[in-house]
């Protein structure tokens, strides 16, 4: 038998990561962090214990991995929804669409995303790694496509925001409504209500736009605020 070619090793190694990242995110918001070992990840995945330890330094590393897999993932498919953005509010649609993500993503699986936000937050702290690489170019795409005239410094701010959002959602015994935090969002950015995914009934279920006067819908088409708005960088 001939030994594999240098590409097909790679595909192997490639698709016995993504198991592995996969597994991760099921278990820990299945169980928790605590409850996850590695071996219980390895067995999930269909892959030898060494192997984890191999890819991954450690558990905390291979959850940011693996979280940050997940969000990217899901913004490419909320950006690349059908119907494609198309005309003079692309700009606007593309950033809807993102913030929608990163918020849907703290609604439907709260554990995990809890347990990252808490990991991101120790000693540790924030792990670059390809997976966040991808997230973050996306992001930054977005702003770029929004129109934003320094997207390297306000995709920064885009994500800051973000992740306090789903801190806020997180919050336990002090959580605020999804949909207060994504008027926030919106209303800062110049979004109409109506973008994205909203959350009312033409949207994924929910309650509608909030009572509030400074709900996006309630703007004029005029009133667009730039990413600097307010001298914010």
């Amino acid at each position: 038998m001939s030994p594999r070619s240098a590409s097909v090793n790679e595909e192997l190694r490639r698709r016995s990561q993504e198991r592995l990242l996969q597994a991760t995110v099921e278990l820990v918001g299945e169980r928790g962090y605590e409850a996850t070992t590695l071996a219980d990840i390895a067995d999930r995945a269909g892959a030898a214990r060494g192997l984890v330890s191999y890819y991954f330094p450690g558990k905390r590393q291979l959850l940011q991995t693996a979280v940050h897999r997940l969000m990217h993932l899901e913004l490419a498919k909320g950006l690349e929804r059908e119907p494609l953005p198309d005309g003079e509010d692309a700009g606007r649609e593309w950033l809807a669409r993102a913030i929608d993500a990163i918020l849907g993503l703290a609604v439907e699986r709260p554990r995990l995303m809890r347990t990252h936000m808490a990991g991101i937050l120790t000693a540790e702290g924030f792990i670059q790694c390809p997976e966040q690489q991808r997230l973050a170019a996306l992001l930054r795409e977005t702003m770029v496509r929004y129109g934003s005239p320094e997207p390297d410094a306000d995709y920064r701010l885009l994500r800051a925001q973000l992740m306090g959002a789903v801190v806020a959602i997180l919050l336990p015994g002090a959580p605020m409504p999804a949909e207060r935090l994504r008027a926030e969002l919106f209303h800062r950015y110049g979004l109409d209500w109506g973008l994205g995914v909203p959350p009312g009934p033409e949207g994924a279920g929910g309650t509608g736009a909030p009572d509030d006067p400074r709900s996006p819908g309630t703007q004029a088409p005029d009133d667009r605020r730039s990413p600097g708005a307010d001298g914010q960088r």
